[in-house]
């Protein structure tokens, strides 16, 4: 009875999914009105005026990310950067060692032991430090490393980059602290599958601290929220993009079209995430270094052809941070802006990458935290810098768009163009090929996030839906369906609400990494024992 009703939730709860899909995409009116209803959703978290700058707001949840990671990068004593070649030697294996033998002191903090009785976990973990952190990135590293950073840059000018870089900087401590908890906190079933992200450590982690009934709350709401990021942002808005540049590209006509484009992603992406996360982390450790190093390329490219502005370029990222010449309230403009765009960039504090840290194999928590941390640095440090120089040395002496475009949008030969079109136009100007290569990059970044995210929404579908088959199926076959969804149908709504959810993801996290952080602290002093043992 329990099995059947459930088969009736669900299957309800996709009925009502479809028909509303279908009747937002019959008229611009009624989608019109989708959108207006997301609108408080997406912005629900509220600002603090600033009256001394008259039409300047700080948004809450920016104050939120960026406080948390300014006192995580103090208290840990600037992890971020002292401790960034150990992540690199922990990434490349030097230390896999310590997972083989057992620790001479029992008292040391074991990842997974949460009821203070001590367990091998040497063997426990699904993935590599390399796998769970390429699985990670190709969770954040997508189109917003294109079309978020020619936004970023459109509207707050250059000087926007310099605040995109230090926010990708700060957040690379939050990003330890998280994903250490997700290791430390995880669930490992009997047959060795692991389950891991805020949804264990909010609820554990707080229940130890006296705090159960609170943190069995926030972490419902987190795996909620996290579903419908996984469904919308993670999924839906992945492969309309996609699909939408796929159309452009190749000069695609007929109206079934992007749904024929939706049901091949559907069938490649099923293929992959049926296998569940070590099959998923087979795929991405390849396809994450193989597409970054083809963007990076053609970034490093454009930049040497044009080596001589570079400095210029870089003056002014530096300059105009302090500087602006854009409007959006000067400076504080073009902070949050850059802020902003980092933090939807590399997720910090979001807590989704923990789910796929958690999955390492690994004893030591400590040891995925700061392998974690090397993911901001690669999505925002690296790849969004290398964007945003290759648009303002586009952009260059003389001027093609004027900075401060209202709503992002520039015109480029007349032409009203936004985010990724931006980004386009950039490429076009240097490589011939680029509108083939931009469509293969963003069809490859809106693949591998999907692959990501569907292992998040699926870890928080089972921990709300318990831990059988028939919740694996059901949320693998809905979460397919929404690649042809997102693939034939207007997505704008659906880009606000799966936006606001994500950031929304902020808020019961962050509560749980500032109430937790201590349990951080001993992981990272039990690893780093651990390694001055090795001699």
């Amino acid at each position: 009875m329990k099995l059947r009703s459930f088969s009736k939730s669900i299957f309800s709860l996709l009925f009502v999914l479809l028909s509303s899909w279908s009747a937002a995409a019959q008229g611009p009116g009624l989608d019109d009105r989708i959108n207006e209803a997301f609108t408080p959703i997406a912005n629900w978290w509220g600002a603090v005026i600033l009256h001394n700058f008259p039409g300047t707001s700080v948004p809450t949840i920016i104050i939120l990310l960026v406080g948390g990671a300014l006192f995580f990068t103090f208290y840990f004593g600037f992890v971020n950067v002292r401790r960034f070649p150990t992540a690199i030697k922990t990434v490349r294996g030097k230390y896999d060692a310590l997972d083989h033998h057992a620790s001479g002191d029992p008292a040391l903090s074991i990842a997974g032991d949460v009821k203070g009785t001590i367990k091998d976990e040497s063997k426990s973990g699904e993935v590599s430090h390399f796998q769970a952190l390429a699985t990670a990135v190709s969770g954040t590293v997508g189109n917003g490393n294109i079309a978020g950073v020619a936004l970023a840059i459109a509207v707050g000018g250059p000087g926007a980059t310099f605040w995109m870089i230090l926010c990708g900087l700060l957040g690379m401590s939050t990003k330890f602290v998280e994903c250490t908890l997700g290791v430390r906190y995880r669930d490992v079933g009997e047959d060795g599958t692991v389950y891991g992200g805020p949804m264990y450590y909010l609820s554990k982690g707080l229940k130890e601290r006296g705090m159960g009934k609170i943190g069995k709350a926030l972490a419902v709401i987190f795996a909620l929220l996290c579903i419908g990021a996984s469904f919308g942002g993670g999924n839906a808005a992945q492969s309309n993009q996609a699909a939408m540049q796929l159309v452009s590209t190749f000069g695609m006509t007929g109206g079934s079209a992007r749904t024929i484009i939706g049901i091949i992603m559907m069938i490649f992406v099923g293929i992959i995430i049926i296998g569940g996360i070590q099959r998923i982390a087979a795929v991405t450790e390849k396809i994450v270094p193989f597409m970054a190093l083809m963007y990076v390329l053609a970034c490093v490219y454009i930049i040497c052809s044009n080596f001589s502005f570079v400095d210029d370029a870089f003056g002014m990222i530096f300059t105009q941070a302090f500087n602006p010449q854009a409007g959006l309230g000067g400076l504080l403009g073009v902070l949050i802006t850059g802020f902003r765009r980092a933090a939807f960039s590399n997720e910090a504090g979001a807590g989704s990458a923990s789910i796929a840290h958690a999955a390492v194999k690994t004893k030591y928590a400590a040891s995925e935290g700061l392998v974690a941390l090397l993911e901001p640095f690669i999505d925002t440090v690296v790849i969004c810098t290398m964007t945003a120089l290759v648009i303002i040395i586009f952009n260059g002496d003389n001027t093609v768009f004027d900075y401060g475009g209202v709503g992002g949008k520039v015109l480029i030969d007349g032409t009203a163009v936004e985010g990724a079109g931006i980004t386009a136009a950039a490429f076009s100007k240097y490589i011939s090929f680029a509108g083939p290569f931009l469509t293969i990059a963003v069809v490859l970044f809106a693949v591998s996030t999907m692959i990501s995210w569907s292992y998040y929404g699926l870890q928080s579908w089972m921990y709300i839906f318990g831990k059988s088959k028939l919740a694996d199926l059901s949320y693998k076959i809905l979460f397919l369906l929404f690649i042809v969804i997102g693939a034939a149908g207007d997505m704008s709504a659906v880009w606000t609400f799966s936006d606001a959810m994500i950031l929304a993801l902020v808020f019961p996290n962050m509560i749980g990494l500032i109430l937790l952080f201590p349990k951080v602290k001993e992981e990272l002093t039990n690893y780093l024992s651990a390694i001055r043992g090795m001699g």
